[in-house]
């Protein structure tokens, strides 16, 4: 049974100032001379944790992690301007322009895995591989899955506390209800949408309950970004066309694949991870019998570090981009 690898330092660390007024934070670990991988982290607007360092060998792989805009130590906090996908997707190219890197392999789960395939398409020739977990396509039908009608049916005691601070006449749309205070002005409001938004999502994204992850979620610096940043980009269609993300995953052809998805995924279900298999002839399906959307419960730890030792033995030394 695989498990993270030691923890480990970044070797550099920078700040990328990209459209006014956001800076990102950027990290480096293991191998200088490694095989070029970048996180994606989720939300959007989690951020990125330590244990990200660790699915990756360091002796073989050169660690590339970043706060998206308003995540994390990416500043300002919790900001809503210019965030948009296709922001994010330049700064990805920004981020492999600034540090040198010629190709790379994505890693991304939940909205990073949803990144990680518009940067994909849109930019083929600088991915060497994908590595994800826990398929988010941002389909309006997802969303209402998790935010109005669906999952609450799993959790009806969790939901109870993500509709406590919508007034009964609102919950027709808890989408835009939760949207209009997190982007409001009055303070309180908008930390208990955020705190009652972001708890949701972490009790739902688990298995078995599970302490650490709630506990994430829940830190008012975390829940306040992902709340504001996941409702500005859902009230938006995630800034993407319909469907637009299956409809263009011809262009990943030839671009080798692993996807991890538990069977048992609240937040994303594998419907998801079962259509993109199905377009996308060079992925490898592996559904985790006894996980959720958590890439930090144990099965799909395992699966996710040995995707990334596999897709090392792969691709060896990566080659240039013609």
């Amino acid at each position: 049974m695989h498990k993270l690898f030691p923890a480990i330092q970044p070797y550099a660390t920078h700040r990328l100032r990209v459209d006014t007024p956001h800076e990102l934070h950027v990290e480096e670990c293991g191998n200088v001379s490694g095989l070029p991988a970048l996180f994606v982290h989720g939300g959007p607007g989690a951020g990125c944790e330590e244990a990200h360092r660790r699915f990756f060998d360091p002796n073989l792989y050169r660690i590339i992690l970043f706060d998206q805009r308003g995540a994390g130590r990416s500043t300002p906090h919790a900001s809503l301007d210019h965030n948009t996908t296709q922001d994010l997707v330049a700064d990805m190219e920004k981020i492999r322009v600034h540090l040198g890197v010629d190709r790379w392999v994505l890693f991304g789960g939940s909205w990073g895995s949803t990144l990680s395939l518009v940067y994909a398409e849109a930019h083929p020739a600088r991915v060497l591989g994908l590595i994800l977990r826990g398929i988010f396509l941002c389909r309006p039908w997802e969303i209402r899955w998790f935010y109005q009608e669906g999952a609450n049916r799993v959790f009806p005691d969790h939901w109870q506390e993500f509709i406590a601070p919508i007034p009964e006449h609102e919950r027709h749309d808890l989408l835009h209800a939760h949207h209009r205070r997190l982007i409001g002005e009055d303070e309180v409001a908008r930390m208990a949408s955020a705190k009652a938004w972001s708890l949701w999502e972490g009790r739902a994204a688990t298995l078995l309950p599970n302490r650490h992850v709630v506990e994430f979620f829940g830190a008012p610096h975390t829940a306040l970004s992902l709340a504001r940043i996941e409702a500005h980009y859902f009230v938006h269609d995630s800034f993407l066309a319909p469907d637009q993300i299956l409809s263009n995953v011809s262009v990943l052809s030839g671009i080798p694949g692993t996807i991890v998805h538990g069977r048992y995924d609240m937040v994303c279900p594998l419907q998801n991870a079962w259509e993109l298999m199905k377009a996308w002839p060079e992925a490898r399906l592996e559904v985790i019998p006894n996980a959720g959307h958590s890439a930090m419960e144990a099965g799909n730890v395992h699966a996710l570090v040995k995707a990334t030792i596999d897709m090392a033995a792969q691709l060896g030394r990566p080659p240039k981009a013609s």
